[in-house]
C-alpha cells in the first residue's frame, strides 16, 4: 500500500471528525460544507481502493490475506458515506456526532489496513 495515501486518508478523516465534532459541540446539524468534506474524504478512500486493487492485480500479497484486505477496503470506503446518509435522517446535533464517529472509524480502519498489508 502507499503509506502516503494511507496517512492522507487518516488525517483527512480525523480533520472531518474534529470539524463535525465541533459542530455537534455547538449544537449544529451537518451542513453543506460538511458534506463537501465527506466527499473529499470519500474520494481519498476511493483512490485507496483503486490503489489496493491494482496492487492485488499485480500479484502483490497482503501479509494477512487478500480477502481480509479487500473486506477492510470496502469497509473503509463505506464508513463515511454511510455516516453521511444517516446524518441526513437525523438533522440535529446527533447527525454531526454520527459523521464524526464514522470519520473516526475510517481512521481506525486505515491503521488496520496498514497492519494487514504488512506495515
Amino acid at each position: 500500500m502507499l503509506d502516503a495515501l494511507t496517512v492522507a486518508v487518516s488525517v483527512a478523516a480525523l480533520v472531518l471528525a474534529a470539524w463535525c465534532g465541533y459542530a455537534a459541540y455547538r449544537d449544529q446539524p451537518t451542513k453543506d460544507w460538511h458534506f463537501i468534506g465527506m466527499a473529499v474524504v470519500s474520494v481519498l478512500a476511493l483512490a485507496q481502493v483503486v490503489v489496493g486493487v491494482v496492487q492485488l492485480a499485480r500479484g502483490e500479497e497482503p501479509h494477512d490475506g487478500a480477502v481480509i484486505f479487500v473486506s477492510y477496503l470496502v469497509g473503509a470506503l463505506a464508513a463515511v458515506p454511510a455516516a453521511g446518509f444517516l446524518s441526513l435522517a437525523e438533522r440535529t446535533r446527533w447527525g454531526s456526532v454520527t459523521v464524526a464517529s464514522g470519520a473516526v472509524v475510517l481512521a481506525v480502519l486505515e491503521v488496520r489496513l496498514h497492519d494487514i498489508w504488512g506495515g
